[in-house]
């Protein structure tokens, strides 16, 4: 029999609870050292295909790889042992069929060990999450602002705004529900289609920039800590990470430049007061 984990991480049913109780606290986590950190803090930690922007210096997702979301979300999972993690899917990775979804979802959840994936939930997505389900891949949809279609949107913008596109993100919504999602993002909506896609799913619904009435809210966390010089409308600033690291280097720099780094406490010495003898060339 196999060692069991002294601590419990949450599942499926734990977040799906979330409908009737306590708000979902989530973030977006890349790394070990930072996943570590939230643990504690997040009910659902996603390994966001938002990593290629954050992090690797794209200028949108649409060029994250697989290779790219597995290394990031084996680096979660190491560093976290309570949330729930979810990895998203990258473009091109499930669109052409059900079964290039389940081979891709189901590698994404063996090398990693994650607890769910993530696909941008179109209506053509529908099948692609029912087929996943069924296989035993537990999936959460996104509707509204979907960063993997800007080339078709014409870049990052709130979606919901007109009747046509207020449906049309209401159809993805109810879709990707009734195909089996047990948790769905909502991204970029207005406040009132967003409180209507809530109340009319039984699933949760997890906002980022669609209010406050949704059951949960998550963030890129880089965004929240204030690294970048710009944010979205919709982030709150909880720190501001970019001033500090920017301290922090121009202090490294000017001591070092001063040669008073290192100094005598972080200087390793010869044990008994001796002097090294180089060897004879």
């Amino acid at each position: 029999m196999s060692a069991q984990s002294q601590v419990r991480r949450k599942t499926v049913r734990d977040i799906m609870s979330a409908k009737q109780g306590e708000p979902l606290v989530c973030l977006t986590a890349y790394d070990a050292p930072t996943a570590a950190i939230m643990d504690p803090y997040c009910d659902l930690l996603l390994v966001g295909d938002s990593v290629g922007m954050v992090v690797h210096g794209l200028t949108s997702t649409v060029g994250v790889t697989m290779e790219m979301m597995i290394l990031h979300g084996q680096a979660v999972m190491r560093g976290s042992d309570r949330a729930f993690v979810v990895v998203d899917m990258p473009f091109g990775s499930y669109e052409t069929s059900a079964d290039q979804a389940f081979l891709n979802a189901s590698r994404i959840m063996k090398e990693t060990g994650c607890q769910a994936v993530k696909i941008e939930s179109g209506t053509y997505a529908a099948h692609q999450i029912e087929h996943l389900v069924e296989r035993g891949v537990p999936v959460m949809g996104h509707v509204g602002l979907r960063p993997q279609a800007i080339n078709v949107v014409g870049g990052f913008k709130a979606q919901g705004r007109d009747d046509v596109e207020r449906e049309r993100v209401m159809e993805e919504a109810r879709a990707a529900e009734e195909a089996g999602a047990f948790a769905i993002v909502i991204e970029g909506v207005a406040e009132d289609l967003a409180d209507e896609i809530t109340k009319t799913l039984s699933i949760p619904t997890i906002g980022i920039g669609a209010s406050a009435s949704c059951d949960g809210q998550i963030l890129v966390t880089q965004d929240m800590l204030g690294i970048f010089d710009w944010t979205p409308k919709f982030v709150r600033r909880y720190g501001d990470l970019q001033s500090e690291i920017a301290k922090s280097v121009e202090a490294y720099a000017r001591d070092v430049r001063s040669r008073s780094f290192p100094a005598e406490a972080e200087t390793y010495k010869l044990s008994g007061g001796g002097k090294a003898k180089l060897p004879k060339g």
